[in-house]
């Protein structure tokens, strides 16, 4: 028996669905029940029927399905998975920023800690933050955290202005206009699609700034028949699986986020053998971050 079957027997016993993010490794994906971004993960994970959940993802994902399904088995195959983006912010500091603003509603992206959630009125993900945030009135104080490339996009989109913390995504920040251009030249014509996590000066030449979500869509329908992918490498594995004819070509090579490549088809079967790592979150945290999320797949 190989390790996908020995993953898919071990499922079967435990009454478990596997969920992983677009960014994990190409076998982890296709061991996955589910592979999505953020938002739907989010998705799956509010309705899941199953006893236990693997998330193959970073550690914040984990958190956010161990508060939307409390009472199941939370299991994550890495626990040292973590996002820098989401540990650039703790929940302390945006109370002291709260402070400052009195009356200002505080949005975070969802790649932020459980404890940080528990502190906003709302999430948003990449996919869904442009319909989250038209539900405030234009004259709104809004704190966003901790994504400033996020919030600035979305902010210039609706003509927003936004209390933005100084947060970001290390691959992301890697990417510069010089490699699209470089992109470019090396395939004429070929489209360019960022992720909004993207500095400002990538998404503004850019032909498609989307979430993983969006990208896959955007993939699916649209005719060009190669791609260039601004964003982490693993999404190319589910665009090509999912878009026989159509190529899709990094605009870096080294966009590689190293806590999603830490799930390995190895600690994933392990951690259903073991039923550990377990991901939990006190309960004076997760209920206000489950009424934050709630919100957002409310509006979604």
């Amino acid at each position: 028996m190989d390790i996908s079957q020995e993953i898919a027997e071990l499922k079967r016993r435990r009454n478990a669905v596997i969920l992983a993010h677009n960014y994990e490794r190409g076998e982890v994906q296709d061991v996955a029940d589910y592979t999505g971004d953020s938002l739907e993960l989010a998705r799956r994970a509010a309705g899941v029927e199953a006893d236990v959940i693997v998330f193959c993802g970073v550690y914040f994902m984990a958190e956010t399905a161990a508060i939307l399904n409390p009472g199941k088995t939370v299991l994550i195959p890495d626990e040292s998975a973590g996002c820098p983006m989401a540990d650039m912010i703790t929940g302390e500091q945006l109370r002291k920023l709260k402070a400052e603003h009195p009356g200002a509603k505080a949005v975070c992206y969802v790649n932020s800690t459980a404890e940080v959630k528990a502190e906003c009125d709302i999430c948003v993900t990449s996919g869904n933050a442009e319909r989250v945030m038209r539900t405030f009135a234009p004259d709104e104080e809004i704190i966003f955290v901790p994504d400033q490339h996020l919030g600035s996009h979305v902010a210039g989109i609706l003509g927003a202005k936004y209390i933005l913390w100084p947060g970001y995504c290390p691959t992301h920040a890697k990417l510069t206009p010089g490699m699209i251009e470089q992109a470019r030249l090396a395939h004429p014509g070929a489209p360019v699609m960022v992720h909004p996590e993207c500095p400002k000066a990538v998404r503004d030449i850019a032909d498609q700034v989307l979430s993983t979500g969006g990208m896959c869509k955007w993939a699916r329908e649209t005719d060009a028949k190669t791609i260039l992918v601004g964003t982490e490498l693993g999404i190319c594995h589910r665009l090509a699986k999912e878009n026989p004819g159509k190529t899709f070509i990094p605009v870096a090579e080294h966009l590689i986020c190293p806590n999603m490549k830490k799930t390995t088809l190895e600690k994933l079967r392990d951690c259903l053998v073991n039923l550990s790592p377990q991901v939990t979150v006190p309960p004076a945290i997760a209920i206000p971050a489950k009424r934050a999320i709630d919100r957002m797949l409310e509006v979604s």
